[in-house]
């Protein structure tokens, strides 16, 4: 009971901090931008995120006449589930929570899985743009899903453990793994904007191609849903990347200023700082860049992690 009202606490707290995380992007991409973002919304613009959830919750949901309704409704529901789930891979400290000892592999399934929720708001939605959106975010997660799956069994041989919370002894005792994989970190980093569809890979939702993607169909609740779903993943894959790559902190709740808070808001600042300076790359060249150059590279560092583990 006391491992469901931890999990219960983590999940109310990821949706919190999606939705100032969302106010945070339209801040740093304001002043990227040099202008200022939401300032008018009581106190200098916080509580913008709950005006902004209460519209959309309050909105008449549309229902497009030639969409599969059931799929349709479905499909935002289960995006932001399997977004949830990843977070049980957080390796706790201070209370029980379903951090289990094959976390990573769980981590992979989830991640593998997600893809079909944007693949049923596609096909659901009975539109030529949002089937398009929909195939492309299933192609682009489906190939960099590889080299993620790689990058992470090197970690796994290094050290010697599919749970995260292995990764936190080990980095304890030695030095973070981004000392010895810098490179392959630089590629994980990358793989985690891609997974994600985030820009310059946001080609499921590209406005001068196909309006707004996958998602042109949706509005009000549902929209929220799929919104929530994406930062939601964007903030676990931040998390994550600190834990994988950058040791942990066992002393957050001791210190506020804990290092494990800090460099989980240092990763998703970096998805921001992303968006606000690189423009979109061609549908090509991000497949080529798995394919070509992503894959020979996890696959090389792979090979080179087995040889001297043994």
């Amino acid at each position: 009971m006391f491992s469901f009202f931890g999990v219960v606490v983590q999940m109310l707290g990821l949706l919190l901090a999606v939705a100032f995380y969302t106010l945070l992007e339209r801040k740093v991409l304001g002043y990227i931008q040099l202008r200022k973002g939401p300032n008018k919304v009581s106190l200098v613009g916080v509580p913008q995120p709950l005006s902004d959830a209460a519209k959309l919750f309050l909105k008449e949901q549309t229902k497009p006449i030639l969409s599969n309704w059931l799929a349709f409704l479905v499909a935002p529901v289960l995006s932001l589930i399997l977004s949830l789930c990843m977070w049980l891979v957080y390796p706790s400290f201070g209370f029980s929570v379903y951090s289990f000892s094959f976390g990573i592999l769980f981590f992979l399934c989830i991640s593998g899985i997600n893809v079909y929720g944007t693949l049923v708001a596609g096909w659901s939605s009975n539109s030529k743009y949002a089937l398009l959106g929909s195939l492309r975010a299933v192609a682009q997660t489906i190939s960099y899903e590889v080299s993620m799956i790689l990058i992470l069994l090197s970690g796994v041989y290094l050290v010697g453990s599919y749970s995260s919370f292995s990764f936190f002894v080990f980095q304890s005792a030695s030095c973070w793994v981004f000392f010895s994989c810098s490179l392959i970190s630089f590629v994980w980093f990358i793989t985690t904007l891609a997974e994600t569809n985030r820009a310059p890979f946001d080609f499921a939702e590209g406005e001068s191609e196909i309006v707004s993607g996958f998602n042109v169909e949706y509005s009000a609740g549902g929209f929220a849903l799929i919104f929530m779903a994406e930062y939601g993943s964007i903030l676990v894959m931040s998390v994550l990347t600190g834990i994988f790559f950058f040791g942990s902190d066992n002393f957050f709740f001791l210190s506020f200023f804990g290092f494990f808070l800090l460099k989980g808001m240092f990763f998703a600042f970096c998805f921001l700082w992303v968006r606000g300076s690189l423009p979109r790359i061609r549908y090509d060249k991000l497949m080529s860049l798995t394919w070509k150059s992503f894959l020979p590279l996890s696959l090389g560092w792979l090979s080179f992690v087995l040889i001297f583990s043994f």
